[in-house]
């Protein structure tokens, strides 16, 4: 699978652990930044990755900051992302199991590195259940979603 990848300097020393494992679990990864630990704003990294995935370049986003909040709150203002905050392996599954969840958000100083790298292999091995009752749901979001892009009032 093509993945993207990107932090700020909070998350960088585990985007680059998990970029590594990514590789060497046979993914494709887009690593966009940031490229050192000093310090840099996390709007630009969330960004960067959530359009990656709106575009269709890739088929899911890792983003990792501090606490995961902010890259969360940034990958959403992003028409089509699905990002969420996840800190187990139940989250992770359940999230593109029955949400469709496209952006997985973690915190580097909020869960150790092994944790973090179960995660990231859950919400990559994870596919959409696509069950009827799961598609109503995601349909409905989606509609909350269209119906503010087309209004022109932002979320």
């Amino acid at each position: 699978m093509r993945v993207a990848i990107g932090s700020d300097h909070a998350g960088y020393r585990y985007k680059q652990i998990l970029a590594d494992r990514l590789r060497d679990g046979g993914h494709d990864v887009v690593d966009l930044g940031t490229d050192g630990p000093q310090s840099v704003d996390y709007p630009d990294y969330a960004r960067a990755v959530a359009e990656a995935v709106a575009r269709g370049e890739v088929e899911r986003g890792i983003l990792v900051c501090g606490s995961a909040v902010g890259v969360s709150i940034v990958a959403n203002k992003v028409p089509g992302i699905r990002a969420g905050v996840c800190h187990d392996t139940y989250s992770a599954r359940q999230a593109v199991e029955h949400d469709d969840m496209n952006v997985l958000c973690l915190g580097e100083r909020v869960i150790g590195v092994e944790v973090a790298r179960e995660v990231t292999d859950t919400f990559m091995a994870a596919s959409f259940s696509d069950e009827e009752r799961h598609r109503r749901r995601l349909d409905k979001l989606l509609a909350v979603e269209s119906e503010y892009m087309n209004s022109g009032t932002e979320s």
